[in-house]
């Protein structure tokens, strides 16, 4: 084929790099994909033509004519949101277009819908810029690890968060401060929800747990928990215990099913996720026979273009040679997804008790009285003249003897307040 020509939908943040990168790179971009790629349509909103007009873009606000036009082989869908994104996508596969997307939206909601349509017409349909940015994670996890049986992979996947962290802990402030900081640069959103709640962590594990383990895991699937609690106080406990505080995205295979969640965790300062500082992302992956890998990089913006124009290529590659339809789904296991209450996991507690003898030893009794044992007690500072905050580290225990622990604890005179709880990987 002398040119590949795809439709983009969208020329915002995104849209507008990978048309950067095609420019620019479009000697080296066609000699990989041999062939050329050549943008024949980009659907904007009608106030965004006459500026795409005037840098002599093709641009048009009517779906039809690139659902319509024969020589368009591969829509590439950077919109985001789920409507009318989803509606799109399902269109082109149903005009035997492939499709390239970078929405985690679409995928980690309707992933299952897009792969069967894909599967139906005989297309690809890839995604790898919809996890960890400029991070290739998906694609390897597809094809470079599949001699590997996957245990576990853990995701620092959201640059936002991490820069809170990273801020709280290296300045001391507190988390509405990093938050106004974090939305000045540019780096949360007016309505940070998304974020600092994990459901954007959460979109992003539900896709790479699913391509890890085989199994369709879907966002409603995990378990969310974001960082609008933690305290300047808990990252400095965490420090001085020898951990770093991360807001992590897990999945696990147990015997019980595939754990899968998203929450904050000490983790220790010796594990290699635990220096992934800033906006950055990394995934973590443990496995038989890899053992241990980590894929590490910026997770969103600018670079995000080069995961998008990867698949691009990729499809161009095969629509060159005739091999068409090769990146079908993985998910063929219905695993079950492991119940909250069974999880395990090692807790920082923090408490807030009466500072007079004999408290040490009922708070020891109640945490032994629902099985729960502990690693560590560390008293860290005094609140006033009748209470000191306490900071209680267990070993490994399943998730429904901590919160009968709490539970219990409440109940105890000499217990004021729990403060904090996290887990600790």
């Amino acid at each position: 084929m002398n040119s590949v020509k795809i439709g983009l939908l969208g020329a915002g943040t995104i849209g507008g790099s990978v048309i950067e990168v095609l420019q620019k790179n479009r000697d080296i971009i066609s000699q990989r994909a041999h062939t050329d790629i050549d943008i024949k349509k980009i659907l904007v909103l009608p106030r965004e033509i006459p500026a795409l007009q005037e840098r002599g873009l093709p641009a048009t606000d009517n779906y039809d004519e690139i659902l319509n036009d024969p020589e368009i082989k591969i829509v590439v869908e950077l919109m985001g949101g789920v409507n009318p994104a989803k509606d799109f996508i399902l269109k082109a596969m149903a005009h035997d277009k492939h499709v390239v997307t970078a929405n985690k939206d679409v995928v980690a909601q309707f992933g299952h819908d897009l792969f069967d349509a894909a599967a139906a017409h005989k297309i690809d349909f890839l995604f790898e810029a919809a996890v960890g940015g400029a991070i290739p994670i998906i694609m390897p996890l597809k094809r470079s690890l599949t001699a590997n049986r996957i245990t576990e992979i853990l995701g620092i996947v959201n640059g936002t968060t991490n820069y809170m962290l990273t801020k709280m802990r290296d300045s001391g402030a507190d988390y509405e401060t990093v938050l106004k900081e974090a939305q000045a640069h540019g780096y949360a959103e007016r309505n940070p929800e998304a974020d600092v709640e994990g459901k954007d962590a959460a979109r992003k594990i539900a896709i790479l747990a699913s391509i890890a383990f085989n199994s369709r895991v879907k966002f409603e699937d995990v378990t969310v928990e974001g960082i609008t609690h933690l305290t300047p106080e808990d990252i400095t406990y965490a420090a001085g215990l020898g951990y770093v505080v991360k807001l992590l995205a897990v999945g696990r295979d147990t015997d019980l099913g595939v754990d899968v969640r998203v929450n904050p965790v000490l983790l220790p300062k010796e594990h290699p996720l635990a220096s992934v500082s800033g906006v950055m992302n990394a995934v973590f992956v443990r496995g038989y026979p890899i053992e241990e890998a980590m894929f590490f990089g910026p997770g969103a913006g600018f670079p995000t273009a080069s995961a998008v124009v990867s698949d691009i290529i990729e499809i161009a590659r095969g629509l060159s040679r005739g091999a068409e339809g090769r990146f079908g789904c993985t998910c063929y296991h219905q695993r079950n997804i492991c119940p909250v209450a069974e999880t395990v996991s090692s807790y920082y507690i923090r408490l807030l008790v009466d500072d007079k003898p004999g408290v040490l030893g009922k708070i020891a009794a109640t945490f032994g009285n629902v099985d729960v044992s502990l690693k560590s007690v560390v008293q860290t500072r005094t609140q006033d003249d009748a209470h000191v905050e306490l900071v209680v580290i267990t070993h490994a225990v399943k998730h429904k003897n901590i919160v009968a622990a709490q539970e219990a604890l409440a109940e105890l005179s000499v217990v004021d307040k729990i403060i904090n709880v996290l887990r600790v990987e």
